[in-house]
């Protein structure tokens, strides 16, 4: 990220929660390049790439610490950023704990990436969503592992299920806002060469994250919730 090159024509501010390392850290630097002001969020107060990032950006990269998980951080990081207008809010959060049967996962596991892929960021769109103007755009990082009719193989089934309900939460975020002019958008990268989607996945992060910011970009302005993939093509449901 070293050598990321910056544009000094501002188009807009973008706050990613969940961007200190792979697909959110490769979205912050893309909007920056685009010549965006971007807040991004880490956990914890350790350093991390996004902080390097922020050291060649020019003021124009903020760094905020937040758990998603935490009701409570949400809500301070709302109050914090209370006199921010956000063009974008982007949500990417995601974690599994391994490709196991249903019946062997434990009530714990369960709970653990129900909160972190599905809750917890869907507390962030209701939290901060307010923040985000009629004209704004808020958009959230899923997979078409989250797609019930793409599901022909089986396996991985929690992460499956975490994102089908990702899914079905935003849908009906949704519905509560019909009438509304926000673009609202799920997000598929691809399968991605991360911690999550392992080193024998199809695109690295540099191939997916321009795709992802193309398509958000293209559904600027457009009402309505759409799930499309890196490429722009729609995910069916």
């Amino acid at each position: 990220m070293t050598d990321t090159h910056f544009t000094a024509d501002r188009r807009g501010t973008a706050l990613v929660v969940g961007a200190s390392r792979t697909l959110g850290l490769g979205i912050a630097a893309e909007y920056l390049r685009r010549g965006w002001d971007v807040i991004g969020t880490v956990r914890g107060g350790h350093r991390t790439a996004l902080h390097d990032l922020a050291d060649s950006a020019g003021g124009r990269l903020t760094v905020e610490s937040l758990e998603m998980t935490d009701p409570a951080q949400i809500a301070a990081l709302r109050d914090r950023l209370a006199r921010r207008s956000l063009d974008l809010l982007f949500v990417n959060a995601a974690i599994t704990r391994g490709d196991l049967p249903i019946g062997e996962v434990s009530t714990e596991m369960f709970t653990e990436v129900m909160a972190t892929n599905a809750l917890g960021p869907m507390r962030v769109v209701e939290t901060l969503g307010p923040l985000v103007p009629p004209t704004g755009t808020i958009g959230v990082m899923s997979s078409d592992q989250g797609s019930v009719s793409l599901n022909t193989e089986g396996g991985q089934d929690l992460y499956r299920a975490s994102k089908s309900a990702l899914n079905q939460l935003m849908r009906c975020y949704a519905v509560r806002q019909a009438g509304g002019t926000r673009s609202l958008l799920l997000m598929d990268p691809g399968w991605v060469r991360t911690g999550l989607g392992g080193m024998e996945a199809e695109l690295s992060v540099e191939e997916s994250v321009p795709g992802v910011v193309e398509t958000i970009e293209r559904h600027r302005g457009e009402p309505g919730l759409r799930f499309l993939d890196h490429s722009g093509a729609v995910v069916p449901w």
